[in-house]
């Protein structure tokens, strides 16, 4: 796995996590205050959260995660701030087998 799907995994994180915030702060003003539409807002996000699903897909199953761990980190696209808890968790735990890789295909000094 290249370190590329991770990066491209975190920048997507952050920006669904950041729509999805703008999303909420838009339906609590249009239905709690009666003001705004959230058409436009809804529509980005929508199309954000499909390239975050994308990606997370593909570091998922090149990251050879269980099932149940590739719908937490889908889960966490859903959930307002859960992506800024998920993401810096994953990308510890991707890091690190990244750098076990390394260490595995790196050859022995003799």
């Amino acid at each position: 796995m290249k370190s590329n799907v991770l990066s491209r995994y975190r920048v997507m994180a952050y920006i669904t996590a950041v729509w999805l915030l703008v999303f909420t702060v838009a339906i609590i003003a249009k239905y709690g205050f009666d003001t705004g539409d959230t058409m436009l807002i809804s529509q980005i996000h929508g199309v954000l959260f499909i390239i975050y699903v994308i990606f997370a897909f593909d570091l998922g199953s090149k990251a050879k995660w269980p099932f149940g761990k590739l719908l937490w980190v889908l889960a966490a696209g859903c959930i307002p701030v859960a992506s800024f808890f998920v993401e810096p968790k994953i990308t510890r735990e991707v890091r690190a087998q990244l750098a076990t890789a390394d260490a595995d295909a790196a050859p022995a000094k003799a």
